[in-house]
């Protein structure tokens, strides 16, 4: 009696781990995704920082969370997010002039100030907050590679919890009949 129960219960530790091992995968995929997908929603622009210009505040790497702001209540020495043709930059405010309706930037690890003013057309907003990494993150999410990364690792989950429901059914199935079997 006591051999069979040690495989046994060993067997019926298998489902278990299907299902803790899949759980755990999809647990860090959708918390991988939070710091990208909540500020979304709750209204804030997400950048990654590609360039060190504005170290070591910011480093290369980083999220940035831009919040919406009206061009008049930037202040000098504020951080903003504004369109530089195609790209985003991020560089620390050195003077608003209202009058013109433009900001004087610079980079923090820039020795100058940018060569050109920003309008007040293309100021995304200020920066609220950074997280170094998930910069990282985003590259690799947005990227070919990174999204059938996130579908295996998505479908390995699911697999696995699907697995452990199958296996779980096989040995109900098994017990019902050695029961109906040491009945007769």
């Amino acid at each position: 009696m006591n051999r069979k129960q040690g495989p046994n219960r060993l067997v019926r530790l298998v489902p278990v781990l299907c299902n803790i091992l899949g759980t755990i995968i999809l647990l860090t995929v959708v918390l991988s995704c939070l710091p990208i997908a909540v500020p979304k929603f709750m209204g804030y622009n997400v950048f990654a920082v590609v360039s060190g210009s504005m170290e070591p505040e910011i480093s290369v790497g980083s999220a940035v969370y831009v919040e919406s702001v009206a061009p008049w209540k930037v202040t000098a020495g504020d951080v903003i997010a504004f369109y530089s043709g195609d790209s985003v930059v991020v560089h620390r405010v050195v003077s608003n002039d209202q009058t013109l309706q433009e900001f004087v930037t610079k980079g923090d690890a820039n020795a100058m100030e940018d060569i050109n003013a920003v309008s007040y057309d293309r100021l995304i907003g200020h920066v609220v907050r950074s997280l170094p990494g998930i910069g990282q993150m985003m590259f690799l999410y947005t990227s070919t590679f990174g999204k059938l990364c996130v579908i295996c690792f998505v479908a390995l989950g699911v697999v696995l919890n699907v697995m452990a429901g199958q296996l779980r059914t096989m040995q109900k199935t098994h017990d019902f009949e050695a029961e109906r079997r040491n009945a007769k």
